[in-house]
């Protein structure tokens, strides 16, 4: 099984591979504050009844603002045999400070 949570740099060891879903779990309202391309977007609250739309085999990494709620949804997913999931240590917060300034905070 992959680990739990990833940092934001092995997070773009992953992503520049082409080998990861990013998985969005934010609200709607929060993605033109700060956002990075090719991120499936489901919120937190439509991850239960959306559960098809995501491969059980494909390797995801769910990510939310700082980090608390995509370890609920990975940890969800995990208890549903998604066992290649993991939470993004941080959220997207970390990831502008750490691997792309470019992205907005707040």
């Amino acid at each position: 099984m992959v680990p739990f949570e990833v940092t934001p740099g092995e997070l773009k060891r992953l992503l520049d591979g082409g080998e990861v879903v990013l998985l969005d779990v934010r609200e709607p309202e929060e993605l033109p504050l700060a956002r990075l391309e090719g991120a499936l977007h489901i919120p937190m609250g439509d991850i239960p009844g959306r559960t098809v739309e995501l491969d059980p085999e494909a390797r995801i990494v769910v990510m939310c603002h700082l980090g608390q709620r995509s370890a609920m949804v990975a940890q969800f997913l995990r208890q549903r045999d998604f066992e290649r999931v993991s939470s993004l240590a941080g959220g997207i917060d970390a990831w502008a400070r750490e691997v792309d300034p470019g992205v907005g905070r707040y």
